[in-house]
């Protein structure tokens, strides 16, 4: 599957930082099999933030988790620089992983609740022997203060201690402290208040450009995702269904699960008019996917081809990927 090899910023071909090519990650027990991602490929660029959108269920974070190899992919491959993290010995994945940090849903489950939060933070300098003493303790107290939180007071507490926000600060404290290239996000604002919600996203952006980060932001919010998106990618039933631009997938979605997707998202005006057709039915079970095109079963536009035949990525425009047998016609566009 060919994807396009150009930055979001300019047209002339750039080597991707990451590159994630046909990932499958299955899930057996009890005799059954759940295909949770089932090859998706894509590229993540230096300094850009790809968004990772879908309905629950759909294998987003699953995929982050794959590529951060917290799980082993069943089958792919996630290549960093030059170096296939599915393939090479533990010893070079240990010490490459540390370019590459996660920041999972729940701010407060993921942090350790008998330990301090100056120890939290420390901990990746401790694993690698990288500081001690009070060179320790002042990257500790750099890090506090970059996500907004005062090292005399946070750093003798303990998590417990503190809200679901500031614990999803400590969280990204802790992710940066080992200098990673690569941040993977994943719903870190779904179990927020809007307006703290604001607030993280306000703060990844800022340390996106103080860091020199490269960001995969998995949200099943669309509005989020669009606004710290460079790219966004579709993802329905463990495959990638719509690749492109924030502005060109949201302004001109090309794939009826897209489209779907649209519709379903809160409108703060009752009597704005419905550009997009609603989604009808129910996701099919990943234990026995539909064949062909995994969508089929509820859109609006399936033909017999899409029993039979799996629509791959293709580039309808420029920068703009949708797998789909029969896309979405072009509307008139509104001025942006």
């Amino acid at each position: 599957m060919s994807l396009d090899t150009t930055t979001p910023d300019s047209s002339a071909p750039a080597s991707p930082l990451l590159s994630v090519r046909d990932l499958h990650v299955s899930f057996s027990r009890g005799g059954h099999t759940v295909q949770a991602v089932s090859g998706v490929s894509f590229d993540l660029f230096e300094g850009e933030t790809l968004g990772l959108v879908g309905e629950s269920g759909c294998g987003k974070s699953t995929t982050g988790r794959a590529v951060a190899r917290v799980i082993k992919p069943s089958s792919g491959s996630v290549i960093l620089g030059d170096i296939d993290l599915t393939t090479c010995s533990p010893r070079v994945l240990r010490r490459e992983r540390t370019r590459l940090q996660m920041i999972f849903q729940d701010p407060i489950s993921s942090l350790n609740p008998r330990r301090r939060v100056r120890d939290i933070v420390a901990e990746p300098l401790d694993i690698w022997h990288s500081a001690k003493g009070q060179e320790r303790t002042r990257i500790v107290n750099e890090m506090l203060e970059s996500v907004g939180l005062d090292p005399r007071l946070a750093s003798p507490c303990y998590p417990r201690q503190f809200s679901g926000g500031q614990c999803q600060r400590i969280s990204i404290a802790r992710a940066l402290v080992m200098r990673p290239k690569i941040l993977i996000c994943d719903e870190m604002v779904s179990a927020l208040d809007v307006s703290i919600q604001a607030q993280i996203l306000n703060l990844v952006e800022d340390l996106k450009a103080s860091y020199g980060l490269t960001v995969l932001f998995i949200a099943h919010d669309l509005a989020v995702v669009k606004n710290v998106s460079d790219r966004v990618a579709v993802m329905y039933l463990g495959r990638l269904c719509e690749v492109g631009t924030a502005d060109e997938l949201y302004r001109s979605p090309r794939h009826h699960y897209t489209n779907a997707l649209l519709a379903s998202a809160v409108e703060p005006d009752p009597d704005a008019p419905r550009l997009h057709a609603p989604l009808q039915g129910e996701p099919p079970s990943p234990l026995n996917p539909p064949s062909g095109c995994r969508f089929r079963t509820r859109c609006p536009r399936a033909e017999e081809r899409c029993t039979t035949e799996m629509p791959e990525l293709r580039e309808v425009e420029p920068g703009h990927h949708v797998a789909c047998h029969f896309p979405v016609e072009l509307r008139e566009r509104a001025p942006v």
